[in-house]
């Protein structure tokens, strides 16, 4: 007799999981989260208090963790090699608010005892520049798996997990859509270091034996209904053209012009002929990767939370 599949995750309901914050006051103010809040997020300072504060102090916790294990075995080895960053990733769609989710992480991580030092890198500065991804045809896969330097981004997780005192990662320009020559980040030996993307939990691509995602300590992956994201993505495109494509230098400043209704048909093409099946042939997939899953309601609020089980 068959047996029906168990999931990995426990599902805590939201009203449940807030119940699990810390008795400690909300260390953001409303200029704060108007600030980490992405385009077309409905972040509020009550969603940071019930959400990604004890989301934050579970991570931390993780991290203490981790550092302590390290200590450890290296009394049992005789070792005293220093501890090195723990790394975190975060995936999900374009549109879901991954980059808000990771800011916030960010900035309350840093505020947890012993003020850890904490740096934020997007997967987006590994992407081919422009001009490799027009030789190769793949300017409208950009966001798709094979648009990236993946050995380039590997390495540098790599370097920067190994303890290397300073590791550098490309800049990537939103307004000019493309990587900016000779500009830099420079990593310097965080106590965690986060890496968000559209695929950070990609698996190993084949003929290899190693993804970036073998090095994250742990992993978030921000979800909602496809549907959902869809919407959200037709609105952000209008945000953005009333607002960023204005901008002469904005790669997309020819739309600038556009009204609402040829707005959204445009909008509507790029999510299903690229966003759309990115997300459903290469991104949804990795959704079991992760060690959490945050599942958004349509209202973009957060309606509850998957855990791996321990």
């Amino acid at each position: 007799m068959s047996h029906p599949l168990q999931s990995p995750f426990v599902e805590i309901e939201r009203p449940d999981w807030a119940r699990l914050a810390p008795r400690t006051p909300n260390p953001l103010t409303e200029a704060e989260v108007r600030r980490l809040r992405g385009l077309g997020d409905r972040l509020e300072l009550r969603e940071v208090a019930e959400v990604y504060l004890p989301l934050s102090r579970l991570v931390s916790l993780y991290q203490e963790s981790a550092a302590r294990l390290h200590r450890e075995t290296s009394a049992f080895l005789g070792s005293t090699a220093h501890p090195t960053p723990f790394v975190i990733g975060v995936a999900g769609s374009v549109a879901v608010g991954k980059s808000t989710t990771a800011r916030l992480l960010e900035e309350l991580l840093r505020r947890w005892q012993g003020s850890p030092s904490v740096q934020l890198i997007t997967t987006d500065g590994f992407l081919h520049p422009n001009r490799v991804l027009e030789e190769r045809g793949l300017m409208q896969r950009k966001g798709f798996p094979e648009s990236y330097d993946r050995r380039a981004l590997l390495n540098f997780v790599s370097r920067v997990k190994s303890g290397e005192d300073e590791v550098r990662a490309p800049v990537y320009s939103h307004l000019t859509y493309d990587i900016v020559p000779g500009e830099e980040i420079v990593v310097r030996r965080p106590d965690i270091l986060i890496v968000e993307g559209l695929n950070v939990l990609q698996p190993p691509p084949s003929g290899s034996h190693l993804a970036v995602s073998d090095l994250f300590d742990f992993s978030i992956y921000v979800d909602a209904r496809t549907s959902a994201i869809r919407e959200w993505y037709i609105d952000r495109f209008w945000q953005l053209k009333e607002s960023a494509f204005q901008d002469p230098v904005s790669y997309f400043h020819r739309f600038a012009d556009m009204t609402r209704a040829q707005a959204r048909i445009h909008s509507e093409d790029l999510w299903d002929s690229i966003n759309g099946p990115n997300l459903v042939e290469h991104i949804l997939p990795t959704r079991p990767r992760a060690d959490l899953v945050l599942r958004k309601a349509d209202d973009h609020t957060i309606r509850s939370v998957l855990l791996r089980k321990v």
